[in-house]
């Protein structure tokens, strides 16, 4: 494997990556390639990374093994690692406290963000809160709607969510906002991205920070004698993913699988498949090369994905390029799919998966029974699925979700009535 593919090379990852920014933007990334190249040699800052990864993340995640998976799909012993465990209930928590370190190192205030299922804004609400830093959030309007409970969790650590009402008004156009947000602000802001995309040195940074859970597979999987045969993760802008296969990519095996999201069906607008699906095109768009779904002018098509974190237009340049020479598999799982999955691995394992590692959870469970008994095939559960209860619920339980909602709008309704009678009669 090339050098070129393991880490980037002035920017790029074969033809993707680099840094397509506007001018005003150039002077601060040059800052933040800078300072990371400094700080990822620095002992004191790597030391204080790992201390706050242990006592405050609650690093090592565990790798479970899934009995009962493993019987009932036959083939493959499937391990699954715990992300869904670390503090604030995913990955997106490495990679967020890793910036803002960062960021506090080169002696910035204010951090903002964008978000789409809210995982990523919710772990760098938190990281500002833990560090003491200023934070902004900014999230589409659908997917505000769509994720209520991580908007209010947001909010509680002292952030300001700014839904954005532009576009398609979802992962695209935050990305948009806080972009224009930073080149507005450059001198006291950082922007911490939530993906491995973006202009240089934002993709190399991202796997940097999400690389310490392969790491941890690959430790605690030598410990306990496991012969990996496949690894899978689900593939929006493709941190997790990035993260989970790091360690491995210069190797041969083993087998490295991406899952994007499948959406709703086969054509423009019905999915959010890049690598997979017959509309991706390479373009350039939020300040880097890679694979888009574009129509023939360059403008970003539709996406749709019951998981907002996987419903993005773009993937990262280092899984495009990875993509390419074929060292990444890429699959995608359909809605139905990832909530058959969620579903089955909540009643066989007792574990929730967010919708978006469901759909790695759905390709596992094809691929599991065609793979050898000896063979462990490893899934990056990459956050718990507590926060899509507000998608969730319609669809396993909609009568009693319609109860429940009615109920609290009776009982929101009936406190404000017996309020405003108090005022009246004060």
């Amino acid at each position: 494997m090339s050098q070129s593919i393991s880490k980037s090379t002035d920017g790029f990852f074969d033809i993707y990556g680099g840094r397509y920014v506007a001018e005003v933007l150039s002077r601060p990334l040059e800052e933040l390639s800078k300072a990371f190249d400094y700080y990822m040699k620095d002992k004191a800052f790597n030391e204080e990374l790992d201390t706050i990864r242990r006592d405050y993340i609650g690093r090592e995640t565990p790798l479970y093994f899934a009995p009962t998976a493993t019987k009932i799909l036959g083939g493959a012993q499937i391990y699954i690692k715990l992300e869904g465990l670390a503090n604030t209930g995913a990955h997106k928590i490495n990679n967020a406290i890793g910036q803002c370190l960062l960021a506090k190192k080169m002696g910035k205030k204010r951090i903002i963000a964008e978000t789409g299922a809210g995982q990523h804004g919710l772990a760098t609400a938190a990281a500002c809160a833990k560090l003491g830093l200023d934070c902004t959030v900014y999230m589409g309007e659908v997917d505000v709607r769509r994720q209520q409970p991580n908007v209010a969790a947001m909010e509680m650590y002292g952030a300001k969510v700014r839904a954005v009402t532009s576009g398609s008004r979802t992962l695209k156009d935050a990305v948009n906002e806080a972009m224009r947000d930073w080149a507005s602000h450059p001198d006291d802001t950082h922007y911490v991205l939530g993906s491995a995309l973006g202009p240089y040195p934002f993709p190399d940074m991202v796997r940097e920070f999400q690389s310490v859970i392969g790491k941890e597979i690959k430790k605690q999987a030598m410990e306990r004698g496991i012969k990996i045969g496949a690894m899978v993760a689900c593939v929006g802008g493709g941190s997790n993913s990035i993260g989970f296969f790091a360690p491995f990519i210069n190797e041969k095996s083993p087998r490295l699988i991406g899952v994007e999201a499948g959406g709703v069906g086969d054509g423009i607008g019905e999915n959010a498949a890049r690598m997979t699906g017959n509309a991706s095109r390479e373009g350039i768009m939020h300040g880097y090369k890679s694979r888009f779904l574009l129509d023939e002018d360059g403008q970003a098509l539709p996406t749709r994905s019951i998981s907002a974190g996987l419903d993005y237009c773009g993937i990262g340049p280092q899984l495009a390029a990875l993509g390419k020479t074929g060292r990444v598999e890429f699959t995608s799982a359909k809605d139905s799919e990832a909530l058959e999955a969620l579903s089955f691995f909540a009643k066989n394992e007792g574990i929730l998966f967010a919708l978006e590692s469901a759909h790695a959870g759905a390709a596992a469970i094809k691929l599991a029974p065609t793979m050898s008994k000896d063979e462990a095939l490893i899934i990056n559960m990459s956050g718990r699925g507590d926060k899509d209860v507000f998608i969730t619920s319609p669809v396993f339980r909609k009568e009693e979700w319609l109860q429940f909602l009615h109920a609290e709008i009776d009982r929101l309704e009936s406190e404000k009535d017996i309020h405003d009678a108090k005022l009246m009669n004060a």
